[in-house]
């Protein structure tokens, strides 16, 4: 899988934005990330100073964070303002704002530790935003960073890639491609980021039908936001054979899984 295409910003913002108020109900994959993210933190002397939360969402990371180390204070981050509300409105005495991952509105050297999960995944340039991520971080400073990997919904792309096939189409994906766990590991490298450790492991989810997947990543505002993304849905008869195919080769006993490769990265600032 190649490596994250050009990003519709505003789209992005406008999804995720648009369903922060029921985000919470569907990311049960999201909350895991997070459980486990918290759990390598645990592990880890963290400096007493600033935090930073990048792509905060609902607040569920500095939640978790804030719950280990409740004298820290925290700032929460956002690009999507629906999304930096929630978070303002669930956690006390944080400071909120909008913000782009990819040009951090923040001075240089002011956050001990930057926390991240399920966001980076949707930054088609890591280097430059790992970069951005270093700058702000004080010299010894850490980087915690949970994001989905280039093999999450690899039920779906094959069973879509199938279906094309048979159709006889050119049609691109729907579903957005991510990044591999070699390119992250170089991004942090380049910017200037030590990796103390990184893992990819996959997390599993199981729905009912492919309706039912489909409408909850709609649900979270996980829609395909790369520029060159194909308009409008993909044909009537390609998405019955793809529903066909991820039937077919896919359903088990819990139903139909979708899985997600999780990439786990601790770094410190050289």
């Amino acid at each position: 899988m190649g490596p994250v295409k050009a990003i519709d910003a505003r789209r992005m913002r406008s999804n995720f934005s648009g369903h922060a108020g029921e985000y919470d109900q569907y990311a049960a994959v999201q909350k895991r990330v997070i459980a486990q993210l918290q759990i390598q933190l645990e592990k880890i002397a963290i400096a007493d100073g600033p935090v930073l939360d990048i792509g905060t969402g609902t607040g569920a990371l500095a939640e978790a964070f804030g719950s280990c180390h409740p004298n820290y204070p925290i700032t929460v981050m956002d690009i999507a303002h629906g999304m930096t509300r929630q978070a303002n409105q669930r956690l006390d005495g944080v400071v909120a704002c909008d913000g782009d991952a990819r040009s951090l509105p923040f001075r240089d050297a002011v956050f001990e530790t930057v926390i991240s999960s399920s966001v980076y995944q949707w930054v088609a340039q890591l280097p430059a935003a790992f970069c951005e991520v270093s700058r702000t971080l004080k010299e010894g400073g850490l980087f915690a960073v949970a994001l989905f990997g280039e093999q999450t919904l690899c039920e779906l792309k094959e069973s879509h890639r199938q279906a094309v096939v048979v159709c006889n189409g050119a049609q691109r994906s729907h579903v957005q491609n991510f990044p591999g766990k070699d390119e992250v590991c170089t991004a942090l490298q380049a910017a200037g980021l030590h990796c103390l450790a990184i893992d990819a492991y996959p997390e599993v989810d199981f729905h009912e039908d492919v309706p039912a997947l489909l409408r909850q990543l709609k649900q979270i505002g996980a829609s395909n936001a790369s520029k060159d993304r194909p308009r409008g849905l993909s044909s009537r008869r390609v998405m019955q054979k793809m529903m066909s195919f991820y039937e077919e080769g896919y359903r088990c006993g819990k139903g139909l899984p979708a899985t997600y490769e999780v990439i786990l990265a601790i770094a410190r600032k050289k």
